[in-house]
């Protein structure tokens, strides 16, 4: 396990729109479209618990730039699995940023009904490059260049969720905090893959883990 540098710098103590678009290059169209899916989160969340009202009111920094960093991990990605998309981090934003791009789908897989129709909202009214799965991870067998997934599970169990996509190939990067090393190491433990751990550019602590030659061990 090695580790990689940030790819880009880490973000200042006070982060808004501008400062977003200064971090990232988002184009008007990426910000404008950015800033309707805010809104329509904030509308979704007075009826249902999506993000906290205090993560919601960090959205450029805790879930834009967390979730927009990735594209800088693995720029010539054109297909991408977010497992667990529940609010739409990372794949949202994602999806925005890759709108207008030859060949750009972002798979969305998430289990529960009711989060499955707030992406498909934001889809539908963005005209986002996504699908919407309302399926469990695992039962899929999407071939993508990367699998993702944010605040799904520990790692050992994602890497289950996960199996089908990188058995077929994809490279896994996974946003985890500052407990990734014991994950990992409870991962060893059915799991064998070669890791890296990349600084996240949003949170001090936080680290994406980029994952390659995953094979299973024993059963998970």
């Amino acid at each position: 396990m090695s580790a990689a540098p940030a790819p880009l710098e880490a973000a200042p103590e006070v982060f808004d729109a501008g400062a977003f678009q200064a971090a990232t290059g988002a184009s008007a169209a990426q910000m404008a479209d950015l800033c309707a899916f805010r809104d329509l989160l904030e509308e979704w969340n007075g009826r249902m618990n999506l993000v906290g009202p205090s993560a919601l009111a960090d959205f450029w920094r805790r879930h834009a730039l967390d979730s927009a960093q990735l594209r800088d991990i693995a720029p010539e990605a054109r297909t991408w699995a977010d497992l667990g998309a529940g609010a739409g981090f990372p794949g949202l934003v994602l999806a925005i940023l890759a709108k207008g791009q030859p060949g750009a789908e972002i798979h969305l897989v998430e289990s529960v009904g009711k989060r499955c129709r707030f992406l498909q909202a934001a889809v539908d009214a963005l005209a986002l490059p996504a699908m919407v799965h309302n399926a469990r991870a695992e039962n899929l067998a999407l071939k993508v260049d990367v699998v993702t997934a944010r605040a799904c599970a520990p790692m050992a169990r994602l890497l289950g969720y996960a199996w089908p996509y990188l058995r077929a190939g994809a490279t896994g990067l996974f946003l985890k905090g500052q407990d990734v090393g014991s994950e990992l190491q409870d991962a060893a433990t059915s799991w064998k893959f070669q890791a890296d751990l990349i600084p996240s550019i949003s949170h001090t602590e936080g680290r994406i883990v980029r994952l390659k030659g995953v094979t299973r061990v024993r059963p998970a």
